[in-house]
């Protein structure tokens, strides 16, 4: 076969992988237009029978009725950021300090330690509920939102991520910062700490989209409704008549809209801390 002949193979399989991840890729995007277009109809429009895909007459009450008081829409939002904000920042700690304790730092057991602290991965957290429940509520914080915001500001994810990021910074980095004059605190503040920046941005986004969509934990753990958080409000609008569709989309698209923000805008550095994190030792 000739160099023109290998070119067109060549090209022809591109072109097809090109066709077959673009189909892929709307399979994925699909479900996210759906809500948006149900969010611009009306009741009426989606009783009508068969469902055109895209709005007859587009509106925008369903978000006015959805942010108006009657569902304290607004009180949700405020509650799930705080939680999540809190979650994110605890988080980032508590990875960066007990990740940089087992990625550079020796002492005995170390290794032992750490693979101990990484298996608790095989426990499901479904089995934690109850003794969880039992737990806070001898320490008095269910029904508040301690009881979501303590558990959330350790992963086990983040710390092994971290351990990795930290493992793969030299140590005469350090040592070259110690000759310099520099401490222990300003070589990790200044030097180690910028190179992982990746590693944290990882750290942001996974925390930040677990705790936001978090369903079950508010579920077992909340019961007043002012503490409510986004994915529990969601529930509000289902009534005795049935759930308001175009309500829950409305819904829904406010609700994703911090986390398409976050990620498109840190998305390159999410996906090269998840690279350093598949890193081997």
């Amino acid at each position: 076969m000739n160099n023109a002949g290998i070119h067109l193979k060549v090209t022809a399989v591109k072109i097809i992988l090109t066709i077959l991840f673009i189909l892929i890729g709307f399979t994925f995007v699909f479900p996210f237009i759906t809500t948006f277009t149900t969010s611009l109809k009306t009741s009426f429009e989606l009783m009508k029978f068969p469902t055109k895909f895209l709005p007859i007459n587009a509106t925008l009450n369903n978000y006015v009725t959805v942010l108006s008081s009657r569902y304290n829409y607004p009180l949700l939002y405020f509650n799930s950021i705080k939680i999540t904000f809190i979650n994110v920042a605890g988080c980032v700690v508590t990875s960066t300090l007990s990740g940089y304790a087992f990625g550079r730092l020796k002492f005995k057991g170390r290794d032992a330690i750490f693979l101990l602290y990484l298996a608790t991965l095989m426990i499901p957290p479904q089995v934690t509920l109850i003794p969880r429940f039992i737990q806070f509520t001898w320490m008095g914080i269910t029904n508040t939102h301690w009881s979501l915001i303590l558990p959330g500001i350790f992963s086990v994810i983040g710390v092994f991520l971290m351990r990795q990021s930290f493992m793969q910074i030299p140590y005469e980095l350090s040592e070259s910062a110690y000759i310099d004059g520099a401490g222990e605190y300003r070589t990790f503040f200044q030097i180690i700490i910028p190179t992982v920046k990746p590693a944290l941005v990882t750290i942001v986004i996974t925390t930040f989209n677990w705790q936001w969509n978090d369903y079950e934990n508010p579920l077992i753990f909340l019961r007043d409704k002012s503490l409510f958080t986004l994915p529990l409000g969601l529930t509000a609008f289902s009534d005795e008549n049935g759930a308001k569709f175009e309500l829950i989309c409305a819904a829904a698209m406010l609700a994703c809209l911090p986390l398409i923000l976050i990620f498109l805008f840190i998305q390159k550095q999410f996906i090269n801390g998840l690279i350093v994190g598949a890193l081997k030792e």
